[in-house]
């Protein structure tokens, strides 16, 4: 099947009252990609996968579906299905029925809808359970009846309200999987709402991070995880510490910076342009912390000390948590054999060392205040990764 579904939302703003949900949004979706709409609780990702699909309308702005406008036209003429986190199935049909019931209100004749029906089961490997009702199903097959009857329509565009949260781990990996592969097969727009990093990172061609109703970063997953613009967007996906310092010194392509809690950085501009006396932020990832005991000397460059405060076996690394005095936590992922070759305890005083070449600019932070505007929200809604 030709992919199809670009999604082209042009300064989109919707209001409800006086709140604000969606300010100014300006976002494109190739058709045939994998998205996800990625942010904590009331940030306003459900609300754009409403106005795309039709039922919410914009306050200003535009939503286009394959280059045509569709504000104003319902569902059925967008090209647009939708699959909803609480499955809403009709308990009292058949799988069978329940997938054919969009054929039928589109007065498809009961002999198709029913091959058709049986076509899609097939698809999603069910067809063996056509004749249940809801109720004698997993949570794990009743969501896959529900994605068949979402497709059953062949729309441009399936979007997916928080598919996977009333699953377990096990079911949700394995429905990860079951969607990434039926999208490619499709070769349809997949528009995906989470607030779980890891479920993002780990099926999207796409990730658009959302903070209070704004785009703060939509890139690919390898470079929202790895090359953050903001502060916002390397605390809420983890993997990255974030430090802050002023610029003293830029010479043969870095900055050298004075911590603001003290410590001077190497910093790799990669480009940019950084003026003496310029307060940045910038980021390093957990992965390249390097740890050794401390014992109250000075740290060196490319260093913070501190005090563990927490240490985590995660299978093959170790999460270890720093508290640093006058600064936010610092977090180091170490090899499990490197960890365990020379354990660290609870309360021992460590230097956290990295490489010049690892910190990376956070370039959306230029020219906001020294924390990068940090949500408000903290890790409470939306834990991150590790």
């Amino acid at each position: 099947m030709a992919q199809t579904g670009e999604i082209d939302l042009v300064s989109v703003t919707k209001r409800f009252g006086e709140t604000v949900a969606v300010e100014d949004i300006n976002l494109k979706i190739p058709a045939g990609t994998y998205c996800c709409l990625l942010g904590p609780s009331g940030c306003g990702k459900t609300t754009i996968l409403r106005m795309i699909a039709g039922h919410e309308s914009p306050s200003d702005g535009h939503v286009m579906i394959d280059g045509e406008a569709v504000e104003g036209l319902p569902p059925v003429r967008r090209g647009t299905a939708m699959m909803f986190q609480s499955y809403a199935l009709f308990p009292h049909l058949t799988c069978l029925d329940n997938v054919a019931f969009n054929l039928k209100m589109r007065g498809v004749g009961k002999s198709e809808r029913r091959q058709r029906a049986h076509e899609m089961l097939d698809r999603v490997q069910l067809d063996h359970l056509s004749d249940r009702v809801p109720a004698e199903l997993s949570g794990g097959q009743q969501q896959r009846i529900a994605l068949a009857r979402a497709l059953i329509t062949d729309p441009r565009v399936l979007l997916l309200d928080e598919p996977l949260s009333a699953l377990d781990e096990f079911l949700r990996l394995q429905m990860r999987g079951h969607l990434r592969h039926m999208q490619k097969e499709l070769g349809i727009s997949f528009i995906h709402v989470t607030h779980t990093q890891l479920e993002a990172i780990a099926v999207a061609d796409m990730v658009v991070v959302m903070e209070q109703g704004r785009i703060e970063q939509a890139a690919s997953p390898q470079e929202i995880y790895m090359l953050p613009q903001s502060a916002y967007v390397a605390r809420f996906m983890g993997g990255q510490n974030v430090l802050s310092g002023k610029v003293i010194e830029v010479r043969d392509g870095s900055a050298t910076l004075d911590g603001s809690h003290g410590g001077r950085f190497s910093l790799p501009l990669n480009g940019a342009a950084l003026q003496q006396g310029t307060t940045v932020n910038f980021a390093v990832r957990r992965d390249h912390i390097k740890l050794a005991r401390g014992g109250g000397q000075e740290a060196a460059a490319n260093s913070v000390t501190g005090t563990i405060f927490a240490i985590e076996y995660q299978g093959t690394y170790v999460k270890v948590t720093l508290e640093v005095p006058g600064g936010e936590d610092f977090v180091a992922y170490v090899s499990d054999a490197e960890f365990y070759g020379a354990p660290l305890d609870i309360g021992d005083p460590v230097v956290a060392s990295w490489s010049a070449n690892v910190p990376h600019l956070l370039v959306a932070d230029l020219g906001r205040t020294s924390d990068g505007q940090a949500s408000p929200y903290g890790e409470a809604l939306s834990a991150p990764l590790g």
